[in-house]
């Protein structure tokens, strides 16, 4: 019987209350962990990382890492809209001492952009698997919104981030986004996940706060065009 300890939460809504960019902005954070070793991670945290802690705790379960899917500031913390600053991982680390997971190429941004120790960051490459007690998170490499952005695939469930919405994908006209590598990811990196896994977003830009990964082949636009050349017409810079 997996002892995966899961939870998908929504800022404004489940932590940040009161937080309006919080609420406006409707970011995901998730808890993975596992429930027999009693440690968890942190994927995506903002806002208000003080709360987020002590959910984890809550739960009954201590805090060994977070997981970062890319270094936006509405994800991990920094400058959001180049007058606001959000906290984030910089300031959970002051709270609790953990390692934070990243693909290399985001390491740069984490450090220049969210404000966190080059020490604390543990940069990765696709394939790596961040190990939480007994449950495995598979990190698959899909830059495109940022160099560095990945997907997080743990038992039948994948974390995109800001890679793959329900219904779109993230955009790659901000700084270090790459129309033709978000091609690549939503239409060879990912791939390798099968149509039941479910697909668990970084914002609820949709109705659905998580969808099967083949609904999710079937109605969003951004992966129906078959050829790079295609996709770039439709949804290129």
């Amino acid at each position: 019987m997996s002892g995966l300890y899961f939870r998908q939460l929504l800022s404004g809504r489940d932590y940040a209350v009161g937080d309006e960019v919080a609420t406006a902005m409707r970011n995901f954070t998730y808890l993975v962990g596992d429930r027999e070793s009693g440690e968890a991670v942190l994927v995506d945290p903002a806002y208000r990382p003080d709360e987020l802690v002590e959910l984890v705790s809550g739960d009954g379960l201590d805090l060994v890492g977070v997981i970062a899917t890319h270094c936006h500031p509405d994800h991990v913390g920094g400058t959001l809209m180049a007058h606001q600053r959000v906290a984030g991982v910089a300031e959970l680390l002051e709270i609790v001492e953990v390692p934070a997971h990243v693909q290399e190429a985001e390491v740069p941004w984490m450090v220049e952009r969210a404000g966190v120790p080059r020490q604390a960051l543990r940069p990765h490459g696709d394939g790596d698997v961040v190990s939480v007690g007994g449950v495995e998170v598979s990190l698959i490499a899909t830059p495109g919104h940022t160099p560095g952005s990945q997907c997080l695939l743990v038992e039948g469930r994948l974390m995109s981030g800001d890679t793959l919405f329900i219904d779109g994908c993230g955009r790659t006209d901000l700084p270090g986004g790459d129309a033709t590598e978000m091609y690549r990811s939503l239409h060879e990196r990912l791939d390798v996940v099968d149509d039941e896994t479910i697909v668990f977003p970084g914002h609820l830009y949709s109705a659905e706060a998580s969808l099967a990964m083949g609904e999710v082949r079937e109605r969003n636009v951004v992966l129906a065009p078959l050829t790079l050349d295609q996709w770039l017409a439709s949804f290129g810079p």
